[in-house]
């Protein structure tokens, strides 16, 4: 990037924390309505509720203020890779969401989107994914080279489902293929896709492992949540909770995440694509 290229990024913070949101929630609308199967990648809970559309602005704003310096969001950055990783995002998904990020902004902002700000951007972006792309490499190759472990979305079959004293559901999931899984750490997650009837779609969400380390299966607790009109949430774990039974398939991504204890705090930056629900406890 130019030097003329970051002040133009630098001069749209004071737009972005003003109208940041408004910003990202166009995008999403745009993202879905040219290319509806990436709804099997975004979390729709998340687009409902309004927090991947938040996230996004946080972190478009971060960057944008950190410009000069992209390293210093280093931490995030890392925390963002394993969420992609955890999503099986691929480098080809990336010019597709710059696309849409470049054509929001122009029609967002209007006359102010001039030529040499979307240029700009186009400049910042181009960065950003590079640096995300490579960032994502090193995490695949890692993932690949653990015993027991793999990249992408792996076939899991709940051998048990079990009901707990404290309302939830267990489930233990065994690869298909009948080889070990990776060991998880601690603050690790998994990321857990299922086909949802009602949405007709796939769609992914994050829980914390609730077994010890053992390279056969990986057990999680689900709870049921509270899913109406005016707190949209809940569809994945209630389809968990209500129609997975012992004998069906579920896809499962190798265990992702940092250590708490290895994140230094620094300015919140979310994922910014694809995207789990909350963690839910039992998470």
């Amino acid at each position: 990037m130019t030097t003329d290229q970051k002040q133009l990024i630098k001069a749209t913070v004071p737009v972005l924390k003003k109208s940041g949101l408004l910003l990202t929630t166009h995008f999403y609308g745009r993202v879905f309505a040219h290319n509806p199967e990436l709804k099997n990648v975004f979390n729709q809970e998340n687009q409902q509720n309004g927090r991947q559309p938040m996230a996004l602005a946080s972190a478009v704003l971060a960057y944008a203020e950190h410009i000069d310096d992209p390293s210093v969001l280093g931490a995030a950055l890392t925390r963002i890779g394993h969420k992609h990783t955890s999503l099986a995002i691929r480098p080809e998904h990336y010019p597709v969401v710059g696309q849409h990020l470049l054509a929001s902004i122009g029609e967002v902002l209007g006359d102010a989107a001039t030529p040499d700000l979307i240029e700009a951007w186009g400049a910042a972006y181009e960065q950003l994914a590079d640096l995300m792309i490579g960032i994502e490499a090193g995490m695949y190759a890692t993932q690949v080279s653990k015993p027991g472990g793999w990249e992408g979305w792996r076939p899991f079959t709940v051998r048990t489902k079990v009901a707990e004293s404290d309302g939830s559901v267990s489930f233990q999931l065994y690869p298909v293929d009948g080889g070990p899984v990776a060991d998880h750490g601690s603050g690790q997650y998994l990321s857990i896709r299922v086909f949802v009837p009602q949405l007709n779609l796939f769609q992914p969400c994050q829980y914390r492992p609730t077994n010890a380390p053992n390279g056969v299966y990986y057990q999680i607790s689900v709870k049921r949540d509270r899913n109406d009109v005016v707190n949209p949430n809940g569809q994945i774990s209630n389809w968990l909770f209500d129609g997975v039974q012992p004998g069906d398939q579920l896809d499962m991504s190798a265990p992702a995440g940092v250590c708490p204890a290895t994140v230094k705090p620094e300015k919140p930056v979310e994922s910014t694509t694809g995207g789990g629900c909350p963690m839910h406890q039992t998470a």
